[in-house]
C-alpha cells in the first residue's frame, strides 16, 4: 500500500475521531469530549516526532495508532462497548496491545541503532512483551481512577469487573507475544541498518562492533 494512501487513512481515522469529539460537545458530554480530544493529539504524536527528533516512524505504525484509539473513542461515545460487550471490548483491547508492541519493537530498534549495542534476539522478545504489560497495567490502574474519583461524571464505567481487568491484560500479554515472536523472526531477514535506514536515515552513528 502506498504510504501516501496509509496517511489518507489515518487523516480520515482522524477526522472520524473529532466528529466524536463534535458529538461529546453537542449533547454536553465532557467525558466523551475529554476522550476524543486527548485520542486525537494521541494521533499526532507520530507526527511531533517526526519534526522534532527527525525520526518517521513506519506508515503502518501510524495507521495502527490511529485505528487503535478510534476503537477506543467510538466504543466509549457510541457505547459499542457495552452494546457489544464483551467482543468489542476485548477486539479494541487486542488491536491496542498489538498497536502498542509494534510500538515497542520499533523502539527497541531505534534503541538498538542509537547505542550502537547489539541485544539478543529473546532480549528484544521480551522487551517487547514487558513492555506491552506495563502499558496495559497502567491502562487499567487508568480505568480503576477514573471509575474511583470520576465515575459522577462518566456516562458509563470504565470497568466490569475482576474478569474483565485480568481479560484485557491476558490480550495484552497475547499481544505482546505475538509481535515479540513475529518481530525476532523478521529482524533475522534484514540488518539493524536495513530495519531503520527508513525511520532515521543517516542521523543515527554507524556502529562497527
Amino acid at each position: 500500500m502506498p504510504s501516501t494512501r496509509a496517511v489518507y487513512i489515518a487523516w480520515a481515522m482522524q477526522g472520524l475521531i473529532l466528529l466524536e469529539g463534535m458529538y461529546g460537545i453537542s449533547i454536553r458530554d465532557p467525558s466523551i469530549i475529554v476522550t476524543a480530544f486527548i485520542g486525537l493529539f494521541l494521533t499526532i504524536i507520530p507526527y511531533l516526532i517526526e519534526r522534532r527528533i527527525q525520526v518517521t516512524l513506519p506508515w503502518e505504525v501510524n495507521v495502527l495508532i490511529a485505528f487503535a484509539v478510534f476503537l477506543h473513542v467510538a466504543g466509549y461515545s457510541q457505547q459499542l462497548y457495552l452494546l457489544l460487550y464483551p467482543y468489542y471490548d476485548k477486539f479494541a483491547h487486542f488491536v491496542s496491545s498489538i498497536t502498542v508492541a509494534v510500538l515497542a519493537f520499533v523502539s527497541i530498534l531505534l534503541i538498538d541503532r542509537f547505542s550502537c549495542t547489539k541485544l539478543a534476539r529473546w532480549q528484544i522478545f521480551f522487551y517487547i512483551v514487558i513492555f506491552t504489560m506495563a502499558i496495559g497495567a497502567f491502562w487499567e490502574i487508568y480505568e480503576y481512577l477514573m471509575d474511583t474519583f470520576l465515575l459522577a461524571y462518566l456516562t458509563k464505567p470504565l470497568q466490569h469487573g475482576l474478569d474483565d481487568t485480568m481479560m484485557d491484560l491476558m490480550f495484552d500479554l497475547l499481544g505482546g507475544i505475538i509481535v515479540g515472536f513475529f518481530g525476532t523472526w523478521y529482524i533475522q531477514k534484514k540488518t539493524l541498518d536495513e530495519l531503520t535506514n527508513p525511520m532515521v536515515g543517516d542521523s543515527a552513528p554507524e556502529c562497527k562492533l
